[in-house]
């Protein structure tokens, strides 16, 4: 991905997190955000993707409610990753060409999907609100 592309996608991006609702942008707050390109090889590997622009974002780490303060775990720090590559191919599935309205909209679902897991909801209960 070249660098105009990434920057594009990155202004898409600042317009998502901008217009968001104050509560929304709280509870994204609290888990880091990231923003790849693709996935590396090993998270592609791990989830049996076809082609690496299949996956637009990922959650790592537990989710709220398996989190146990009698019970530390060991593991790395909570995190939400998306993939520009996978969220540019989302966004052109439907039209064949991309538009930044098409991006913000992959890119607000997939911010939501992503920190649902975060806050517990699984994949039926995302569907269920648009975010699957």
């Amino acid at each position: 991905m070249d660098r105009r592309t990434r920057d594009w996608f990155d202004r898409q991006l600042d317009a998502v997190m901008i217009a968001l609702p104050e509560r929304l942008k709280q509870m994204v707050s609290v888990i880091p955000l990231y923003v790849e390109d693709y996935p590396s090889r090993k998270v592609a590997r791990e989830l049996r993707l076809r082609h690496r622009s299949e996956l637009c974002g990922l959650f790592s780490g537990v989710p709220l409610h398996e989190k146990r303060l009698d019970e530390p775990t060991v593991s790395l720090p909570d995190r939400v990753t998306l993939y520009r590559e996978g969220i540019i191919a989302a966004a052109s599935a439907n039209h064949g060409h991309v538009t930044d309205r098409s991006v913000r909209e992959e890119i607000r679902i997939t911010l939501l999907h992503e920190y649902g897991h975060y806050y517990g909801m699984s994949e039926k209960e995302l569907e269920s609100y648009g975010y699957g």
